[in-house]
């Protein structure tokens, strides 16, 4: 049954992406020509393309009862009208799907940051750079640049042109601020300063709240805990670890935070994350121990 699981959920999403990439390569060759309201205008006809991919995405997970999922909502109901920074942690290629299907209904579409070597991924990588998804340089400086400022300035630049485009109508900017999927030998290599979680990098952090900073007014904090261990990408739409939890909180984004000058905004940033990742960190060891066999 799993096998059949996951082969039915793997030759749905290959056949919902193929639908999808057709007209949005279809959108973006008419929008090379145009400037003003008529690109803006088929951008965001190119969003709604991607939300009914994640609608199918969402419903087959459903029908097929692919994950048993408990989320904690805030109390204030979120906004799908407003512009958001959101964060959460991340220990495999579930959370992406995870992340999109859960907060389809109640927040814009998801655009987030992506390794560069990911656009030669077959149709997505393509579709991503047209949707103006953020490809950013990840690794060790020496392999991805031998010049760590000028790599860090490549970001920035991409970051900023991508927010360029992101106000012309709401957008959640996703941000997996660990800059890696966690794993027990990373966080030992890293010597992480937490238990379940590798240290938050604020750069594209910065970079957004900065690029965003007339239309981002909340930052929303996910947090996913899988009770029986991070699933592979297979072993997620096989059901075999079906179940998951998620926390989801919604946080003021100040004036301080998007502040012009970076050593000012850092300052008030670097705190506000490392409070934020002490509570993710506590949360994830409260849920660990609450499940953890007798």
């Amino acid at each position: 049954m799993t096998w059949l699981k996951g082969s039915l959920s793997i030759a749905f999403i290959a056949v919902n992406t193929i639908l999808v990439c057709a007209p949005l390569y279809l959108m973006a060759l008419l929008r090379l020509p145009l400037v003003g309201s008529w690109r803006r205008g088929i951008t965001r006809r190119m969003d709604v393309v991607i939300d009914l991919w994640v609608s199918a995405n969402r419903a087959l997970l459903k029908a097929l009862r692919v994950v048993d999922l408990e989320v904690v909502w805030p109390k204030a109901p979120l906004r799908r009208d407003q512009w958001c920074m959101v964060v959460s942690n991340h220990q495999t290629w579930a959370d992406i799907l995870l992340l999109q299907t859960v907060l389809r209904p109640a927040l814009p579409p998801l655009k987030f940051f992506t390794k560069q070597q990911l656009i030669w991924l077959p149709l997505v990588g393509l579709a991503m750079k047209l949707l103006g998804f953020p490809y950013v340089r990840r690794g060790r400086p020496s392999v991805v640049d031998s010049n760590r400022a000028e790599a860090a300035s490549k970001d920035r630049e991409a970051t900023l042109a991508a927010c360029a485009v992101f106000r012309n109508h709401p957008t959640a900017v996703l941000s997996f601020l660990e800059g890696t999927r966690f794993t027990p030998a990373k966080r030992t290599a890293q010597q992480s300063r937490f238990e379940h979680l590798l240290n938050p990098k604020i750069g594209g952090l910065s970079y957004v709240l900065a690029g965003l900073d007339q239309q981002l007014r909340q930052l929303i904090d996910v947090t996913i805990f899988y009770p029986d261990g991070a699933p592979g990408f297979w072993a997620f739409l096989g059901g075999r670890r079906r179940r998951a939890q998620m926390w989801v909180e919604a946080h003021e984004i100040t004036a301080a935070m998007q502040g012009p000058n970076a050593a000012a905004q850092r300052a008030v940033l670097a705190p506000f994350i490392e409070n934020l990742w002490r509570t993710k960190d506590a949360r994830l060891r409260a849920a660990a121990l609450a499940t953890a066999p007798d």
